[in-house]
């Protein structure tokens, strides 16, 4: 039994060298057509905003070389410094040990940051397969086995042929990127990634910044809370008096109403701090990936915590490269270049090279002999000769889309400029209002040792003593609430500065890379 004639003579046509070397000759000059043009933009960092060389461009009247001073907890001065680098564990800073160790374990445990993680593996992972299959060419095996009716007319031979056909081969197939398209694509993943591996940093940044934040937040209420107390305590002694008085006809009954109003008052603002202390409680069980009502949360105070004096404030050109949203729009801005590339490398053809080597045979046993070898080398051009302008609009709307990232990217900018700037002005304001708080609550004070005096002498009512003691009480709540907003605002300064990343240790020992994007 034979095979079709035409198949006969593909069965038989033996390999020759010459075609071997034709095929490589074809393959090393299609492989070096291959780095010979890239279109489209190549993209490079922009540059720092006009006058980034400087503090001055933070703000426009000069930083001054401290805030100012109070005295008593969280009021001595803080420093600015230009040669102070940000730390990558700046949390520490605050010298609490409980602080440490809940923001160490919410870097392991919590579900946000995880998540990044994932994603900057899945765009790593995305472009580990697309730069295999393209940037290399494609092999794969193929065995078959079929079973087959040539017609008479194709077989020539009456009622047909009946046969089966063996088959092995190795297919090879390579786009040739003539014009750099592929690397455009390959360069835009790659940009992809960067922008992955920013959000993780920005998602770590918004993690320890929260968390120290809402630490101090906790450590604020509990002290309102107890400064409130102690004013509700001095109200009610105030309306145990006034009833006596108004018994013994003192005080007319009106005075035992005003009294029992004002408690009221500051009774009212009781729940709400409770409230308030809840929720913290709650929102920092959550950052470090607990259950709300899970156990072995730290209590936080003021007094746990510790102003950190010494404040890096880097020139605004490397805030560039440590903000990680200035990174990841950067990152952006990169892939949309990338993609302007890709749709004008659409624009020109395309050119495939396949080819497989291997062996038919319609008996198993003879699959492998040198009879039954065959091979085949083909190229493919592909150019777009009509299409409606559909190639035109693309490369238009993907320069388009690098304006708009663009833009962006300067909108990023403009924006942690400006959140330097406010925190910076927040500090030195905060030092202010913490001294203006801690010259009222002095001055309470020694109202009240006078008071306390005249009292034990009997120069003045009971009534009198108590009102100078509230006044007292109120001015330490504000105290409070000053200090708590100074140690908020110096967590947000290390926030706005980048957070330190780049001076992290990685499992591995080595130190991580500086804040420069690498492309």
């Amino acid at each position: 039994m034979s095979l079709p004639s035409k198949r006969n003579v593909l069965l038989r046509q033996p390999v020759c060298a010459s075609c071997w070397r034709r095929a490589g000759v074809a393959a090393l000059i299609s492989l070096t057509l291959a780095g010979c043009t890239t279109v489209g933009p190549d993209f490079t960092p922009p540059a720092a905003p006009t006058g980034a060389d400087s503090a001055q461009a933070y703000t426009v009247q000069p930083l001054p070389g401290q805030t100012a001073s109070a005295p008593g907890l969280g009021g001595a001065a803080q420093h600015y410094s230009g040669a102070l680098d940000v730390p990558a564990l700046w949390w520490q800073l605050f010298h609490s040990p409980a602080l440490d160790g809940l923001v160490r374990s919410a870097l392991d445990q919590n579900p946000t940051l995880a998540s990044a993680q994932a994603a900057l593996r899945q765009a790593q992972e995305l472009y580990t397969a697309d730069a295999g299959s393209k940037q290399w060419p494609n092999v794969s095996g193929q065995l078959g086995a079929t079973r087959e009716r040539a017609s008479q007319v194709a077989s020539g031979v009456p009622g047909g042929v009946i046969y089966n056909l063996f088959n092995a081969s190795v297919n090879v197939s390579y786009s040739i990127d003539a014009f750099g398209g592929t690397r455009r694509e390959l360069e835009g993943l790659g940009a992809a990634v960067d922008y992955q591996r920013y959000q993780v940093e920005a998602a770590q940044l918004a993690l320890t910044a929260n968390l120290v934040t809402t630490a101090i937040q906790e450590a604020s209420l509990r002290a309102q809370r107890q400064a409130t107390q102690d004013v509700i305590d001095a109200e009610t002694k105030a309306l145990q008096v006034v009833r006596k008085q108004a018994a013994l006809g003192a005080v007319a009954r009106s005075a035992v109403l005003a009294q029992q109003a004002q408690l009221a008052q500051v009774l009212a603002t009781m729940p709400a701090l409770d409230k308030a202390l809840d929720q913290t409680r709650h929102q920092l069980a959550v950052y470090s990936g607990r259950l709300p009502g899970q156990a072995g949360l730290p209590e936080f105070t003021l007094a746990s915590l510790q102003l950190p004096e010494q404040l890096p404030v880097s020139v605004p050109s490397a805030l560039l490269r440590q903000r990680p949203d200035i990174q990841a729009s950067e990152a952006l801005l990169h892939q949309a270049s990338a993609q302007v590339g890709v749709a004008t490398a659409n624009l020109y053809p395309q050119l495939t090279l396949s080819g497989s080597v291997g062996a038919q045979s319609i008996q198993l046993d003879k699959l492998f002999s040198p009879a039954a070898s065959a091979w085949s080398l083909g190229g493919g051009l592909l150019s777009p000769i009509f299409n409606g302008g559909a190639l035109q609009a693309r490369q238009r709307a993907a320069q388009a889309g690098l304006e708009q990232a663009r833009a962006q990217y300067q909108q990023t900018v403009l924006n942690a400029f400006l959140n330097v700037a406010n925190t910076l002005r927040a500090l030195d304001s905060d030092a202010l209002a913490l001294r203006a708080q801690a010259d009222a609550e002095g001055l309470a004070r020694q109202t009240l040792d006078l008071v306390t005096e005249q009292y034990r002498l009997g120069a003045v009512s009971y009534l009198a003593l108590l009102i100078v003691q509230r006044s007292y009480q109120e001015a330490q709540l504000g105290l409070v609430l000053a200090q708590a907003t100074r140690y908020a605002d110096t967590a947000a300064l290390f926030q706005a500065m980048g957070g330190g990343w780049w001076n992290r240790e990685p499992a591995g020992g080595a130190a991580t890379p500086s804040p420069v994007v690498s492309h």
